[in-house]
């Protein structure tokens, strides 16, 4: 039977849930609670969670429970992510959060309406499913992934529609990281608006 889930966001497919620690972009290092929602139509080729991309596999949990399960970890930090979390609406589950004193951070392609109060928005846009003028206007933090060399003109794209107060970050794609690198190194210290992420959660091998 597909999936019921209400329009208020009470119900999210949950994939999964950990306490780990942020290792991309502005929060590197940081102790967070992920919650990873299952669901996504973006298709990136490189995606290295593709069994999150059908909602139907992953069981309907209580927006009320993920938080409870949030709420016990030292660290009052939530990062969502996906699958795109913003193909639900996230109102009640960060209003829940707030309630209880945890920040929140989001992670998304940008692809669908922004919904939810959110501490920090972390905007990684996607070339199959471009992001929405809007959530790219509230973004805090725009981090593009660097598969070829081509992606240093779309990231430039994409920097013209964020803030001029959002951080801009260049990342490697994982499988391609021994390449890119290199060319990264040589466009930040080019283009120092630019700062470098890396997977650093790879690198310490933690989830």
């Amino acid at each position: 039977m597909a999936h019921q889930i209400p329009d208020d966001g009470t119900l999210l497919p949950l994939m999964e849930e950990f306490y780990t620690i942020q290792g991309e972009g502005y929060n590197t290092g940081k102790a967070a609670y992920f919650i990873r929602l299952g669901g996504c139509d973006v298709g990136c080729h490189w995606c290295d969670v593709k069994e999150s991309w059908d909602a139907e596999l992953h069981p309907l949990t209580a927006a009320d429970q993920i938080v409870a399960n949030a709420s016990v970890h030292p660290s009052k930090a939530v990062v969502v992510t996906g699958g795109e979390p913003l193909i639900y609406n996230l109102d009640y589950l960060t209003s829940q959060l707030h309630e209880k004193g945890i920040k929140t951070f989001i992670e998304t392609s940008g692809a669908y309406p922004l919904s939810g109060d959110w501490d920090w928005i972390c905007l990684s846009p996607k070339k199959f499913k471009a992001p929405m003028p809007h959530v790219a206007e509230n973004a805090h933090e725009l981090k593009v992934i660097v598969f070829n060399k081509s992606d240093f003109e779309w990231a430039e794209y994409h920097a013209k529609m964020v803030s001029p107060d959002c951080k801009l970050y260049l990342q490697p794609e994982w499988s391609k990281s021994k390449e890119m690198t290199p060319l990264i190194v040589d466009y930040v210290m080019n283009n120092p608006q630019w700062e470098i992420s890396l997977q650093t959660h790879k690198y310490l091998n933690i989830p």
